[in-house]
């Protein structure tokens, strides 16, 4: 497979309509590539709290229906990063979007794991509660986003759901990029997977962000690895060493705990 990790500059001086654009644009330049993925939250900022309410839009909205044309126009599967949705109910949730290369929406994810304790995203969006995989013919794909990262159980529960490579878009922030290095290599390892890991780039609301979209091997491996600025990774992976992988070296076939309820 080939994949297109498009690393976002969210600039503040940029509408969230000219991103829009811009954006969609970019994803049509991946025409031939298999599998296209952005960041997390990029219309508004991952850190930009104060816009999620007043940027917040439906699941259909306009970042569904610009993405879905470009998707549509590049013939690529294409994770749309997330946005902030605003559920018929008016509850915010912090939702992925995946997109088939005929343009239908095919999966969504409410972000399970809020970051940012007593503010931010923890208080102004809902939880999501369901593990969401996407079958590929190459691959199976489960979602994650940023902060999720730290939570190795969620991992396990989309492994035992299917997944094979795992994605996870982001805006995490610069000052503690070497935990999302070590974590996107630690959730590769420990799950025998592939992780691609795609974050954005410039400055929401005065925090830097840490670029360095990742792509992870079943090993551990780094197969590539973006800089600090905007820019688009390109790798090409094949699937089928996940299996290969789990075959030779069968370490989640002795797994104990979690399989079953405990004993009383």
């Amino acid at each position: 497979m080939r994949a297109s990790l498009i690393q976002i500059a969210v600039d503040e001086g940029e509408s969230v309509e000219s991103r829009r654009r811009r954006v969609a644009a970019l994803v049509r330049d991946q025409a031939g590539t298999d599998l296209v993925v952005l960041p997390e939250l990029w219309t508004t900022g991952a850190f930009a709290y104060e816009a999620f309410g007043s940027e917040a839009e439906p699941l259909e909205g306009p970042t569904h229906e610009a993405m879905a044309k470009a998707a549509s126009d590049a013939g690529v599967w294409l994770h749309a990063g997330s946005i902030p949705e605003r559920a018929p109910q008016g509850t915010l949730y912090n939702t992925s979007l995946v997109f088939s290369p005929s343009g239908d929406l095919v999966a969504s994810y409410r972000k399970i794991h809020r970051f940012g304790f007593d503010k931010g995203e923890a208080v102004l969006m809902g939880a999501g509660r369901d593990l969401v995989t996407v079958r590929l013919a190459e691959t199976t794909l489960g979602l994650a986003t940023c902060y999720d990262l730290r939570f190795p159980e969620l991992f396990r529960g989309l492994v035992d759901a299917g997944a094979q490579t795992l994605v996870l878009p982001a805006g995490w922030p610069e000052r503690r990029r070497a935990h999302w290095t070590l974590l996107a290599q630690a959730r590769a390892v420990e799950n025998q997977a592939f992780v691609l890991a795609c974050g954005t780039a410039g400055t929401h609301a005065g925090v830097p962000q840490a670029g360095h979209s990742i792509v992870v091997d079943p090993w551990g491996e780094v197969l590539a690895e973006a800089g600090a600025g905007e820019e688009v990774l390109t790798v090409e992976f094949d699937p089928s060493r996940v299996g290969v992988t789990r075959e030779q070296f069968p370490a989640l076939k002795d797994r104990v705990l979690g399989l079953e309820p405990p004993r009383r």
